[in-house]
């Protein structure tokens, strides 16, 4: 079971899983977050997807501008997580 499982979270997920087309998404998400919170999200995303490529933490901070901090998180969760990476990601 997950740390963040609460009724609260199951809304705001629920809510995500409502959206049907990248218009959707970028409606909502402007509403929802900040530029940067939503720069920051895709960062790590991008981060994650290099890392599974095989990129080097030099080539992926060069490409993301990712602080090391930052991108030591996504890349223990990227090997030692949930599979939440890896799963949005395999099928790119």
């Amino acid at each position: 079971m997950s740390k963040l499982k609460s009724e609260m979270n199951d809304a705001l997920f629920e809510s995500i899983l409502k959206l049907e087309t990248l218009e959707d998404a970028y409606n909502f998400f402007e509403d929802l977050c900040t530029i940067k919170e939503i720069d920051s999200m895709a960062q790590r995303v991008l981060a994650a997807k290099l890392l599974l490529q095989g990129k080097t933490y030099e080539k992926i901070i060069e490409e993301t501008h990712i602080s090391s901090t930052t991108l030591s998180r996504v890349s223990t969760c990227v090997r030692y997580g949930t599979g939440g990476y890896k799963k949005i990601l395999s099928s790119k």
